[in-house]
Parts: structure tokens; sequence; C-alpha cells
């Protein structure tokens, strides 16, 4: 790749929330993105596309797309979500909701990044390069919104090592991310200076973790991190990235979930 040309970005879930601030954050990086959603819209600047991530075919056409656009995939942003029918926050427990919430929860939050993980897959080995990031949480670690939520994150972190082990030695890097709370529009529309105990003035911008994102992508020990869980709070304030104020340093949340990260498993 010569260096005038972009690098190419797929984030999915890119409407809204954090898919839509690291698309935004990558944009702005230089990179040419492509966003999904099930709306089809996405920040300014960026190829929004309009897909269903329970559709394996539709899936597999985007990355048909931008092959034939592009000739390459240089980053896989795994973000996409999707909450059940009539799930209005995590404020029940998994024995007063149905079976089916599994269908969205993990066929969404979990299935469709391991397809979409392996399209991008079989873009970057031949090519001999590329990151594949995925969004997970603490949640992995310590009891936070579901046990569904848990499991699905907690897959994300285990695909992410595995998936590092098995494309060791080919140029492309696999790792989960665990970001803290996120200053959505959601969350500062509320009025709330405080979610479970964390300060919103120290959460994380949608598009500070699309800056963590970029400077993995940029990071020459980015191989060293294959197969790895980047807690996002830490990773920028060791690289001197910020909030959108450029002052802000979001806090971490490793001590209050016990420690980790899960993976690479600890050895002492």
């Amino acid at each position: 790749m010569s260096s005038d040309e972009k690098r190419i970005a797929l984030v999915t879930g890119a409407s809204r929330g954090v898919g839509a601030g690291v698309a935004t954050a990558l944009r702005d990086a230089g990179w040419q993105v492509y966003g999904t959603s099930r709306r089809g819209t996405g920040p300014e600047g960026t190829v929004a596309l309009e897909v269903d991530h329970a559709d394996d075919e539709a899936v597999a056409a985007v990355f048909a797309r931008i092959a034939d656009e592009t000739g390459r995939l240089d980053l896989l942003v795994n973000n996409v979500w999707a909450s059940p029918p009539g799930f209005a926050g995590f404020t029940e427990k998994f024995y007063e909701r149905p079976v089916s919430d599994w269908d969205s929860l993990i066929g969404i939050g979990l299935r469709a990044h391991y397809v979409a993980a392996v399209h991008a897959a079989q873009v970057m080995v031949p090519q001999g390069s590329g990151l594949i990031a995925s969004t997970s949480s603490f949640g992995s670690r310590g009891h936070l919104h579901s046990v569904l939520y848990g499991i699905g994150k907690t897959g994300l972190d285990k695909m992410a090592f595995d998936m590092g082990h098995e494309l060791e030695g080919t140029g492309v890097t696999a790792v989960s991310l665990w970001l803290g709370l996120i200053r959505t529009k959601l969350l500062l529309s509320s009025g709330l200076t405080e979610f479970a105990g964390f300060s919103v003035d120290k959460a994380e911008d949608p598009e500070f973790v699309g800056r963590v994102v970029a400077a993995l992508a940029d990071d020459p020990e980015l191989p060293s991190l294959n197969g790895h869980t980047v807690v996002t709070a830490e990773y920028g304030a060791a690289h001197g990235l910020t909030n959108n104020d450029g002052t802000t340093v979001p806090d971490p949340h490793r001590a209050a979930f016990g420690g980790g990260p899960l993976f690479p498993p600890a050895t002492d």
C-alpha cells in the first residue's frame, strides 16, 4: 500500500454510540471508513451500509463490496449489538426474562462478531496485515447488567485470545477491548453525574475509544498484544490520549472489578 492510499476500516454498529464515535475518530485520523447499521446511517464522511448482522449472506456481501472497491481491509471493529424485543434495560433477573433473549444478546452480540471476524481474516491473512478489535467490557470480570451480557463479553475475550493463537505469524492481530462507562448522548442528557458509582465526567467519550483503536493500529508493539484484552482507558492514558475536551483522561475501572484482564491468563 503506497503512502498516499487510505487505510480501510469496517466498523459494525456504526450509526450511534460507541460505533459512531469510533467511525468518526478513524475518519478524522485519515482512514476510509465503512460502517454498518440496521438503519444504514453513519457519521458524515463514512460509507454507511444498511446491514442486518443476523443475515450471514448480507454480512458476506459487505466484505465482498469492500474487497471489490478497495482491494483490502486493514481494520475490523466488531461493535454491533442488538437488544431483545421488549427489552427496556437490564432490570430483570435472567429467570424473569424469556430464553429467546439469547438470540439477540448472543446471536448478535457474539455470533455476529465471529462471522465478521471470519470474513475479515479471509482478506487480512492473504495481505499479511490487519487488526480485528472487538468491543468487550469489564462484564467479563464481574457481574455487569445481566447473565447474557456477561456471557457475550467473556465470549468475545476468549474469541480474541484463541483467534490470536491461530493468527500467530500471519501479520494479523486480534484483540478485545474493555471499555469503561461511555459518555453517550443518552447518558449525558440524563443529567446524572455518576452511574453505577463511576463519574460521568471521567467516563470515555465514544470518540476516545476510536482514538485508542487508531493508536493500536499504528502501534509498532501491536503484535505483542495479539490475543490480549486491552483496557481502553489504560491504553489511552499510556499513549497520551484524551477525551474530546483535549484534557480529560478517562478513569480505568479495573480495580472496581477485581483486577484482570482475563486474557492472556495469569502465569503466577
